[in-house]
């Protein structure tokens, strides 16, 4: 009983969205923090080891055949990738829910600054978990009573990452139901992307540790693709990703156009009359693209329909310093250890200089 109570007294945490959030006595509300607990060990609960479910009579033929490819993922991502060989991703839960977990994310009417929430350990990220829909609501529904021009959004995300930090398996980070019949290259990505959070953490900078993060799934993907998938996953995976390029290179296009309506001169009134006339305008260009080269697919509607600034701002802090990753592993030779060991070095630093020196060290200059 004293070593359980130790292990929760460690444990303490929130994760979503593919950072950790451990919590400590007395920075927020009581009730957050059990929601926090009770929903990790209720995932932790669920959660056995795969030939477990590939043994079982009952597991049906379609899961089976996910879980094994997850596997031959898993192996790529240590023997290819270099990723942390450990026991995340060799255990599989069904959680009964679409989503492990509901963000909060807020902004302000004419800003794409997300609100950060501050935890000890872990620093500040610029968004609030909750395991319960209802609860990541009713949080939503505070933040805008208590200021009802902040935008704010609830949005489900599949899988977190505890980073590896916590005691046994509590630090296993498990297949889950709501990702494991992604198709074969997004499922890839998955993996990837909550893996390399394992590798390398920067406190209180959401932009540097999810932009890493990005930028290993996106190469990671590429080389599972061209090495260990069917010429029927490729092709299926190439039209999905061609969509997502497209809603990418859409939206940043409008994110920097609201940049400069809130950095220009003009009054409140007037930049809340650009801010809804470049709003308008993307949705615009989505219905054409939409009608148009994507032949009616409508898998982004519900994105356009709840855009607003704290959305943009999601978007910019998992897209903000890939190139600028990508670019790092071409000069560490397109080597994962010595990429890896320098993404450290700099996450290690104070975020100015973590972030001068990603650009020096990406550009090819001296550090």
């Amino acid at each position: 009983m004293k070593h359980k109570k130790k292990k929760l007294a460690a444990l303490a945490l929130l994760l979503a969205g593919g950072a950790l959030l451990l919590l400590a006595g007395g920075c927020s509300g009581l009730g957050y923090y059990a929601q926090s607990i009770s929903g990790h060990l209720d995932l932790v609960h669920r959660a056995k080891p795969v030939p477990q479910w590939l043994e079982a009579p009952d597991t049906p033929e379609a899961l089976k055949e996910r879980l094994r490819l997850s596997q031959r993922m898993r192996d790529f991502a240590v023997q290819t990738l270099r990723l942390p060989d450990n026991d995340s991703y060799r255990r599989y839960a069904d959680l009964e829910r679409p989503s492990a977990v509901w963000n909060v994310v807020a902004a302000p009417p004419l800003s794409l600054t997300l609100k950060t929430w501050c935890y000890p350990v872990m620093g500040c990220v610029g968004y609030r978990g909750y395991f319960r829909q209802a609860d990541a609501e009713a949080y939503a529904a505070q933040l805008r009573e208590a200021q009802s021009d902040l935008e704010v959004l609830v949005y489900g995300v599949p899988a977190y990452s505890t980073l590896g930090r916590l005691p046994g398996s509590l630090s296993s980070d498990p297949l889950l139901n709501t990702f494991i019949r992604y198709p074969e290259g997004e499922l890839a990505r998955m993996l990837f992307h909550e893996l390399a959070h394992q590798v390398a953490y920067a406190e209180h900078d959401t932009v540097f540790n999810e932009s890493f993060a990005t930028a290993v799934e996106r190469l990671g993907s590429a080389m599972w693709l061209a090495q260990e998938s069917t010429p029927e996953a490729v092709q299926a995976y190439r039209q999905f990703d061609a969509r997502r390029e497209d809603f990418r290179a859409l939206t940043l296009r409008y994110r920097e156009q609201l940049q400069a309506v809130y950095a220009g001169s003009g009054s409140a009134q007037d930049k809340q009359a650009g801010k809804a006339a470049v709003m308008a305008a993307m949705r615009s260009e989505y219905a054409q693209l939409k009608r148009g080269a994507w032949g009616g697919y409508a898998g982004y509607d519900n994105w356009f329909e709840r855009a607003n600034n704290a959305s943009m701002g999601v978007l910019s802090a998992y897209n903000e310093l890939v190139p600028q990753f990508e670019q790092l592993f071409e000069r560490q030779g397109r080597d994962f250890e010595r990429f890896y060991a320098e993404v450290r070095r700099l996450a290690a630093l104070p975020q100015a200089e973590r972030r001068a020196g990603l650009a020096r060290a990406a550009a090819g200059e001296p550090s």
